[in-house]
């Protein structure tokens, strides 16, 4: 494991009891979020149930895609966000994984959810973590993610920010629709839906894409 990852996942060992106390109720509060996975969810029950979150932190969108119809489970890097998560939603399957290697068979997943999870690839890691993702979906199936807009430049966390406070410190980069588009057209899948919410809503704004695994589905 490069010392990027080791930091990230280091990083989110302690975070996972914040994250479990300040997430509580927020995907209640955005309309947009809950309507990119109710799409998801749609389109993906005509291809399959089995489908993962990547990346799923504390396992707060598993039950909200249960509840849609689908068989999620979640993989994280961090194991205190994959063991918070067993706590505050049991019932469902949880790996401890990297994004670019995936405790899945290839072709074996409907579809896949990457909720603010591919803006910790560096530029490095990008073109495996794609294809990754490719690997495991069956054709026809479908994978959504929700990023930050930008123009792929890492950022640090701030001084005095909640991260910060906590003494623990990582990467992040925020991603163009157009290299979002761009890599996952190279890697196998092809746009379907895409959005964002207006950038005074937030800074940087967050952008939301729905992509199908292209080829015949598998019979």
């Amino acid at each position: 494991m490069d010392a990027g990852t080791e930091e990230l996942r280091d990083a989110h060992n302690v975070l996972s009891e914040w994250y479990a106390e300040n997430l509580v109720g927020v995907l209640e509060s955005m309309p947009v979020e809950r309507t990119m996975l109710d799409l998801f969810a749609e389109l993906t029950l005509t291809v399959g149930v089995e489908v993962a979150d990547v990346g799923c932190g504390t396992g707060r969108l598993l039950p909200y895609l249960a509840g849609r119809g689908l068989s999620p489970c979640g993989v994280d890097l961090s194991s205190g966000m994959v063991e918070v998560a067993r706590r505050e939603h049991p019932g469902f399957g949880y790996a401890v994984a990297d994004l670019r290697e995936l405790p899945f068979g290839d072709a074996s997943l409907a579809g896949v959810v990457c909720w603010y999870s591919l803006i910790f690839l560096a530029p490095d890691a990008r073109v495996r973590a794609f294809a990754e993702l490719a690997r495991v979906v069956r054709p026809g199936g479908y994978l959504v993610a929700a990023f930050k807009h930008g123009d792929g430049t890492g950022h640090r966390n701030a001084p005095g920010s909640r991260v910060g406070s906590l003494g623990v410190d990582f990467d992040r980069y925020w991603l163009s629709a157009g290299e979002m588009e761009d890599r996952f057209s190279a890697a196998g899948f092809a746009l379907v839906f895409q959005g964002s919410t207006p950038p005074e809503e937030a800074e940087p704004p967050y952008g939301y894409m729905l992509v199908r695994k292209t080829g015949s589905r598998a019979a």
